[in-house]
């Protein structure tokens, strides 16, 4: 494990930051299934910063080994912060273009937790790779600011394709992306199940 990468329990001061943002009193998710993950990355400045994430204790070591690797690579991320910061607000967050993880919520236009409530999925860069999704006979699009990024045929920053690293580290690691689903288009998010 590379110095700065690591993997630790919730602790009490952590769950604490947590009630009634990701945590809710809802949450179905236990304390104990959980893990903080401690990365560096570097970001749109090109200077190294930390960053920390929320999943599921299955998927913490794959999460771990594919934020080392992209940081190896220098891949570009702007931000990595527990979505708290933003008051769980997944909107909010995903237009400061945070990548983040856990967060119990529904899927959206659902009543099924996320993958995301079980800590088992991670949004990358979320403002260049929006969910995607017709609501009836609307084009829902989250976050919204991302909407300029929503065409995938055309050369945008920070896009996730399947030429992409991150696309093919979480793969490698046994991630599946939210950019091959039919019906909508989750390009931020990969899940391992």
């Amino acid at each position: 494990m590379m110095e700065g990468f690591y993997i630790s329990e919730i602790d009490d001061v952590l769950f604490a930051s947590m009630q009634g943002k990701s945590f809710k009193s809802d949450c179905t998710t236990l304390r104990e299934d959980l893990r903080l993950v401690h990365v560096l990355h570097v970001g749109f400045d090109d200077l190294t910063h930390e960053g920390e994430l929320v999943v599921n204790k299955s998927i913490a070591f794959d999460t771990l080994s594919v934020f080392e690797k992209l940081f190896e690579a220098r891949y570009p991320i702007e931000r990595i912060e527990l979505i708290d910061k933003y008051d769980a607000d997944d909107e909010a967050s995903m237009r400061a273009n945070n990548s983040s993880a856990f967060n119990f919520r529904f899927i959206s236009y659902t009543t099924t937790v996320s993958n995301h409530g079980m800590g088992l999925a991670i949004d990358i860069n979320p403002l260049y790779n929006p969910y995607v999704k017709m609501v009836g006979d609307r084009l829902s699009i989250e976050p919204l600011t991302g909407a300029p990024y929503v065409d995938r045929s055309l050369d945008t920053p920070y896009k996730i394709d399947h030429d992409d690293l991150a696309y093919k580290l979480f793969i490698e690691a046994g991630f599946t992306w939210g950019g091959d689903w039919v019906g909508r288009k989750d390009y931020q998010h990969f899940e391992k199940v």
